[in-house]
C-alpha cells in the first residue's frame, strides 16, 4: 500500500541529512538545481517559477526560510503559513526533489554545503547579485534567472484578503 504523505514527507531534509543524498547524486551524475524562498502562500506563479527550475536539471532542490527567517525578512504577520505547511505542499508538487529549511536570512551557508550546478531566481535579480552566484561560478556551474508570472505574488494576495475584509 502506497503512503503518499510519508513519500511526500520523505522529501523534506535537513541540510545535515541531504548531504548523503548530494552524494549519491553526484554519483549518479545528476544536474542539480537549486532555488530558494518563503514561498508563504503557494500559488499559481510559484508553481511556473517551479516548473521552469526544474526543467534546467534533473534534481530539484528548494532552500525554504524557516518561520523564524520569514518574520526577519517579511515582518509581523509573516509567514501567513507556518514552516511545516509550507514545506509539504512545496514537497506535494512532483517536480520537487527535496525541501530543505533553512533559518539564515539568506541561503549562502546551503547553496555552499550542496554546490548546485545551476542556481535559479527571479529575472528581477541580476545574475551577479543572486547569493550563491559566487560558488556556483566558481564551480562552473550556470546561473538562470526565470519571468516571473505576472499578476501573481504572496503579497497581492495578502493585500486582496485585506481589501476584502475592509470593504
Amino acid at each position: 500500500m502506497t503512503h503518499y504523505l510519508d513519500f511526500i514527507g520523505s522529501k523534506i531534509v535537513s541540510k545535515e541529512n541531504l548531504r548523503p543524498v548530494l552524494a549519491r547524486l553526484r554519483f549518479k551524475e545528476k544536474r542539480i538545481v537549486f532555488t530558494n524562498g518563503c514561498f508563504d502562500i503557494l500559488h499559481k506563479g510559484h508553481v511556473d517559477y517551479l516548473a521552469k527550475a526544474k526543467e534546467n536539471g534533473d534534481v530539484l532542490i528548494i532552500g525554504l526560510n524557516t518561520d523564524t527567517s520569514v518574520q526577519r525578512l517579511k515582518g509581523a504577520g509573516r509567514p501567513v503559513q507556518e514552516e511545516s505547511s509550507r514545506a509539504l505542499l512545496l514537497a506535494s508538487l512532483f517536480f520537487v526533489d527535496y525541501v530543505v529549511p533553512f533559518d539564515e536570512d539568506t541561503p549562502y551557508e546551503l547553496i555552499k554545503c550542496i554546490s548546485p550546478d545551476v542556481l535559479v531566481k527571479g529575472a528581477d535579480y541580476k545574475k551577479q547579485d543572486i547569493v550563491g552566484y559566487d560558488i556556483v561560478d566558481a564551480n562552473g556551474g550556470a546561473i538562470v534567472t526565470i519571468d516571473y508570472l505576472e499578476g501573481f505574488s504572496t503579497s497581492s494576495i495578502i493585500e486582496k484578503i485585506k481589501k476584502t475584509e475592509i470593504g
